[in-house]
């Protein structure tokens, strides 16, 4: 068999499983998170599966596999190109709901991000007869036209504002519950990126599919992994996780003293029952900032779990009691001064048991 036909064999084969592992993610992820963020997950996914359909057919085209000349190319090209920014778009709404942007919260501000999905649409359309972005000639080869990275910069644009909104929030104190998330989402571009890049330098390549495809993989496991391990409200390990590192350390038979820290929120059913359970739920958040803020300090890395309620589970690994000591100082303070920024108009305290 000649290279002229391995190759796109290979380039079908490699899509082909790009796409089946997206297809995959697509059916396990309904249901599992908010109604709004899940159906504009499902329609990245769709526009990803277009992606690289539109892809595949352009390059099986190209080579001679697909019956199809000119026509069958600028509407493979098309598509691809399209899908792009419509993918991109999504993926922008998605991380949006994932960091609880007040933005996606306005249909109005949404429908005004989506203008440079239009804007794609209408270049797309003018290509056709003028080839500013793309053309096939006579001889039904395909050329980059002179305003050919206009369509990446105006899909990538939604790309940069999502990470970048991502990254700016990671270093923010309010957002310590949501570091983890937010420094998935800030690094989810880099290996697609890298392999779009790759691939516009050698077109050959059939990199950026399936590095997209390992991308969504990584991030949809990271996600699995927070639902399974940690508390939806505090971002802290959950019951189960907290089990699970009490055995690990019995097991490892690490001779450091491990410490169990007991904390239950003061007066907390007032706070519920005169300010609401919203405020409640903000007092719960700042509870467990102060946990994460108190024990970064430790010599050694803590576990840190909500238990259920307003109580919580300290595990810390301490070589004297004094350590401990220090800790439930910390704890106090940090609360106190969280407590204040936030201005509410409640004292918000601690009770700390080993």
């Amino acid at each position: 068999m000649t290279t002229q036909v391995l190759y796109p064999i290979l380039y079908l084969e490699i899509n082909l499983t790009a796409i089946l592992l997206i297809l995959f993610i697509r059916f396990k992820t309904l249901g599992i998170s908010k109604m709004v963020s899940q159906r504009n997950f499902s329609f990245a996914i769709d526009a990803e599966i277009a992606f690289f359909l539109s892809d595949t057919v352009a390059v099986l085209i190209s080579c001679g596999l697909i019956p199809f000349s000119r026509a069958g190319l600028l509407a493979s090209k098309t598509v691809y190109f399209f899908s792009t920014a419509l993918m991109c778009f999504f993926w922008f709404i998605y991380f949006e709901h994932l960091q609880g942007s007040g933005f996606v919260a306005s249909r109005k501000l949404v429908l005004i991000s989506s203008c440079l999905v239009w804007a794609m649409a209408v270049l797309l359309l003018v290509n056709l007869p003028s080839g500013i972005l793309f053309y096939v000639d006579d001889g039904d080869v395909y050329h980059r036209g002179p305003f050919f990275l206009l369509q990446y910069l105006l899909s990538y644009i939604y790309v940069f504002a999502a990470c970048g909104h991502a990254l700016i929030g990671v270093f923010r104190r309010k957002n310590l519950s949501h570091r983890r998330l937010l420094i998935s989402l800030a690094l989810f571009p880099i290996a697609p990126a890298g392999a779009g890049i790759l691939q516009f330098i050698y077109p050959q390549l059939p990199v950026a599919c399936v590095a997209l495809a390992f991308a969504t993989m990584i991030m949809y496991h990271n996600w699995l992994d927070e639902i399974l391990s940690m508390d939806p409200l505090t971002r802290l390990n959950n019951r189960k996780q907290l089990s699970f590192h009490y055995e690990s350390w019995q097991r490892q038979g690490d001779s450091t003293p491990l410490y169990v820290l007991m904390i239950d929120a003061n007066k907390f059913k007032s706070i519920n029952d005169t300010y609401g359970h919203i405020q409640g739920d903000a007092a719960l958040e700042r509870i467990a900032d102060a946990l994460r803020m108190a024990c970064g300090a430790l010599p050694h890395r803590a576990n840190i779990a909500r238990y259920g309620g307003d109580e919580f589970v300290i595990l810390a690994k301490a070589e004297e009691p004094a350590v401990i000591d220090r800790l439930k100082e910390r704890i106090a303070a940090y609360l106190e001064q969280l407590n204040r920024e936030a201005r509410a108009p409640y004292g918000l305290t601690v009770s700390t048991s080993p």
